[in-house]
């Protein structure tokens, strides 16, 4: 049986797997420390990890997502967003995320219901202290993505615009 659970207090223990999502230690600690840490498991064998930041004025931010290699392409990626969406609805107006601009990542989050909201220049030559390949590409640019969250009522606002 799959369940969810926020790990507290030893987060570095999932260290393995955020280095799936985001290759550097040293910017995986930036962001760890002060972000919340989900954890899917399923018969005690960890399936996927999330950490999201509050990034202010009701914005939550994913800064990692990763998914066991054995776990890929089965849709646990995409239940775990939708946790954090669920988790967080009524808390949070917004949920972005940034990645790199891989035929890998940038479909998966599109199919997630997120739209492209934003271009970080040069993010991955300038932030990491070796290239970036994912796919045979290698990553330059951070491409930045959102989707509104609904309110605790499951409703999402008019008021959303595209930027």
């Amino acid at each position: 049986m799959i369940k969810f659970f926020e790990e507290t207090k030893d987060k570095k223990q999932y260290m393995d797997l955020l280095l799936i999502g985001d290759e550097q230690e040293d910017m995986i600690l930036k962001y760890l420390s002060r972000g919340r840490l989900f954890v899917m498991e399923n018969d005690d064998n960890v399936i996927a990890v999330c950490v999201v930041t509050d990034e202010g004025n009701g914005t939550l931010e994913i800064k990692n997502i990763a998914v066991s290699p054995v776990f890929r392409r089965s849709g646990c990626g995409k239940r775990m967003i939708s946790f954090i969406e669920n988790e967080f609805a009524g808390s949070f107006r917004r949920l972005t995320v940034g990645t790199g601009d891989s035929p890998l990542t940038v479909p998966f989050y599109e199919h997630c219901g997120f739209i492209r909201s934003g271009v970080i220049k040069n993010f991955f030559i300038d932030n990491y202290d070796h290239p970036i390949i994912e796919a045979g590409v290698k990553l330059c640019d951070m491409i930045c993505f959102e989707k509104e969250l609904p309110d605790k009522y499951g409703t999402v606002s008019e008021g959303f615009a595209e930027i």
